[in-house]
């Protein structure tokens, strides 16, 4: 591995990661169909350049995604920071059932994931939403059992509100906290981040490219494909798309300015807001891959990011970024 990629550390434990990981989840689920010898291609030359960071959970694909990460895990399991995910349950078909955050089902949920992964233990062991019937005490309580056991070493929560992130903490250090973030979800700023620095918790915004939409690639609705799941995103649909997507043009004009493109910006900004945050943009692609890559090592400069606040001052993003029925689970 290219130990000359930028690293940043999650959390206080001393969590070293590369600047900019790899979310997993499109090569196994929701942006349709995909290439498994492609898929594992992208993995490995992310190893290659020093992208170690890689983010999984059990849900993507129903178990899927975590038996792809493991066909590159056997063989290169010391050049991995391996994060995956727990809480969200589906059926055999998919269906989502709802959220588990009981103890007995963390450490079965646990067990389930080091068996398809192939390890024997996970590095950033995360709680994928909160079980609001589950004080998160006892949820973070069994997570902490796994750290005792020596089947994690770190753990994390995702899309947990300040209060939550607080109560986890006081029960065992968290690593870091997952959140959506990126130039057009931004909420995180104003009470969860500075949660995050009081605790000392590393921060990893999940699709920091907007769903893809702020690299400018998806230019309407259809060039999604049928089965893509963010047809049915608010933000992708009707006069949303319009709206949001002159946010996107206004990002290009920057890229162009310096010579990056819309997906650098968005990442480097990103980058820019604190030293601990390690952002996780998916691809399947090895191009797109190395584009995003590159954007841990853009300098932004202060008249750059005074432009682009700028620009996000004057559009205003259309659309909730989960449909409705699905946004009473994040930030809880």
């Amino acid at each position: 591995m290219h130990t000359s990629f930028p690293r940043r550390t999650l959390g206080r434990q001393g969590l070293s990661v590369s600047a900019i990981g790899l979310g997993c989840m499109g090569m196994s689920d929701f942006y349709g169909d995909s290439d498994e010898a492609q898929n594992l291609a992208v993995l490995n030359h992310a190893i290659d350049i020093g992208v170690n960071f890689l983010d999984t959970a059990d849900m993507y694909g129903v178990g899927r995604n975590e038996e792809l990460l493991a066909k590159v895990l056997r063989t290169r399991r010391d050049e991995v920071v391996l994060a995956t995910k727990f809480g969200n349950v589906r059926a055999p078909d998919g269906a989502f059932l709802g959220v588990d955050g009981r103890p007995e089902y963390v450490a079965a949920a646990c067990d389930a994931s080091l068996k398809r992964l192939g390890i024997d233990q996970i590095d950033l062991y995360y709680q994928h939403r909160v079980d609001p019937n589950v004080p998160i005490e006892d949820t973070v309580g069994a997570m902490a059992r796994l750290v005792e056991s020596g089947k994690v070493r770190h753990l994390g929560l995702s899309e947990a509100a300040p209060d939550t992130v607080r109560r986890a903490a006081a029960v065992h250090p968290i690593a870091a906290l997952q959140s959506e973030y990126s130039l057009w979800t931004r909420e995180v700023a104003d009470a969860v981040l500075p949660v995050c620095r009081e605790l000392g918790i590393g921060f990893v915004p999940y699709s920091p490219l907007g769903r893809g939409f702020l690299t400018g690639a998806i230019r309407k609705a259809d060039d999604l494909a049928d089965n893509d799941w963010r047809r049915q995103n608010p933000r992708f649909q009707g006069d949303n798309f319009d709206r949001n997507y002159a946010l996107v043009e206004a990002v290009t004009e920057v890229a162009k300015a310096r010579g990056a493109t819309p997906a650098q910006i968005a990442l480097a900004w990103l980058l820019h807001q604190a030293e601990d945050i390690v952002p996780i943009p998916g691809t399947r692609r090895i191009e797109r891959l190395d584009e995003n890559a590159a954007a841990a090592r853009l300098r932004l400069e202060p008249e750059d990011l005074a432009r682009i606040d700028s620009l996000l001052a004057e559009h205003q993003i259309a659309g909730t970024r989960y449909p409705e029925a699905q946004m009473d689970s994040v930030n809880r």
